[in-house]
């Protein structure tokens, strides 16, 4: 009997899709563009390969369907096709890519599932031509928002529009939404992003939540002034109560177990060499799997700031600009996707996801679980980004054997 190299056939298929790209270095695949159909055209051949009957829904996903028993719930896998700009040839598509094979390689062993499966390749997870991110997951879910059809991109083209050049129904949209009684649930695979799991010497791992993220702007004002006349004793000097703010941001970090916090963009005024900085904005993300960790923190910072306020004779205000609750995996789906991880010798090691994926967004559906791969050095979002043969190889096997198991 013939053995199919599943980690080659997924490295082939990947470097192709990742000449589904704008010139330049590494993947920039945007959603409704001509390197998005060209992308579709390589998934539409490889489902069709694995028996997978394939249609383009209203929102551009791409849905590959494997029919089950008349009447019976449908399982849900995929992930997303586009990348950000100058990324890599992994992030998304990957899961899609694993997803497809494993069900071509059940129809290879002529394995017979009690319910019907679709891959899903969503057209806009990452959010990069437009202010909106999750378009198709959040369509399958119940919860787009019409309005985001007149955000417009760099060039001024609306994504109603957009949609409508790439051949899709904007109006069609609401109808995609999804029966919750109907679906079994979501599985993504996906790069870990991390080191975590190269650390541990393990090829794959069981995801145990989507962190929570919430944003917070802070601006600082205190006094300008001639930066060789003004006294240093009693300056009023937003840039240095603003160092404090990062210093702060920084410390809750590292001293609170699964809190990310990151001060990723800062702004100051007058911004020249002789004067002393009147205004600062910045803002601070935290991120943790556990919503009461996040929450703490945030409240904690502002309580930081307006201490600091006051040592310093500054201004500052504070605002949470942006909040997004932790989504947990489910429980039974994970063990089994657990046990599948061990019965291809990983030991099915739990962790977080750090970042946002389709799945946070399918949880409004359906129970989620995902599956993370290996990726060297933790690299993402970079040209350099990869997953090996053997590791996607293990991956395949493990969501195989997992939909056995549903």
């Amino acid at each position: 009997m013939f053995l199919t190299n599943w980690g080659q056939r997924a490295e082939t298929l990947l470097n192709e899709l990742a000449a589904c790209s704008e010139p330049g270095p590494g993947v920039t695949r945007l959603p409704f563009t001509p390197e998005h159909r060209a992308a579709l055209e390589v998934l539409k051949a490889a489902m069709e390969n694995a028996g997978l009957k394939v249609s383009l829904d209203a929102a551009g996903t791409l849905v590959g369907r494997r029919e089950g028993p008349p009447g019976s719930k449908t399982f849900l896998m995929g992930s997303h096709q586009d990348s950000v700009r100058e990324g890599g040839a992994y992030d998304g598509i990957m899961g899609v890519v694993l997803s497809l094979l494993a069900l071509e390689k059940l129809c290879q062993e002529d394995e017979e599932l009690p319910f019907a499966v679709e891959v899903l390749a969503f057209a806009d997870e990452e959010g990069v031509r437009f202010p909106t991110a999750l378009i198709g997951s959040r369509v399958l879910a119940g919860s787009f928002d019409p309005s985001v059809l007149d955000m417009r991109d760099g060039q001024g083209i609306t994504l109603h529009d957009a949609m409508v050049s790439f051949g899709l129904d904007p109006v069609a949209i609401s109808a995609l939404c999804r029966d919750p009684d109907d679906v079994i649930g979501f599985l993504e695979t996906h790069i870990e992003q991390g080191p975590f799991l190269e650390r541990e010497g393990e090829a794959i791992g069981v995801v145990t939540a989507i962190c929570g993220i919430e944003r917070h702007q802070v601006e600082i004002t205190g006094e300008t002034g001639h930066a060789g006349t003004l006294p240093m004793k009693g300056r009023r000097d937003a840039l240095v109560g603003a160092a404090e703010v990062v210093s702060e941001v920084d410390r809750l970090g590292q001293q609170t177990s699964d809190l990310r916090a990151t001060v990723g963009a800062l702004t100051f005024e007058p911004n020249v060499v002789n004067a002393v900085p009147r205004k600062v904005k910045l803002t601070a993300e935290l991120r943790s799997p556990s919503d009461e960790i996040r929450c703490n923190s945030g409240l904690a910072l502002h309580g930081f700031a307006r201490e600091l306020a006051s040592q310093r004779n500054l201004t500052i205000k504070t605002q949470k600009t942006y909040s997004q609750m932790a989504q947990p995996c489910d429980r039974d789906l994970s063990r089994r996707l657990t046990q599948a991880a061990t019965t291809v010798g990983q030991q099915g090691l739990a962790l977080p996801s750090g970042a946002t994926h389709d799945a946070s967004a399918m949880a409004d559906l359906c129970p989620i679980t995902m599956l993370f791969v290996r990726c060297r050095e933790g690299v993402s979002h970079k040209p350099e980004e990869y997953a090996s043969p053997e590791d996607m190889a293990l991956a395949v096997s493990s969501l195989s054997k997992f939909l056995r198991s549903v």
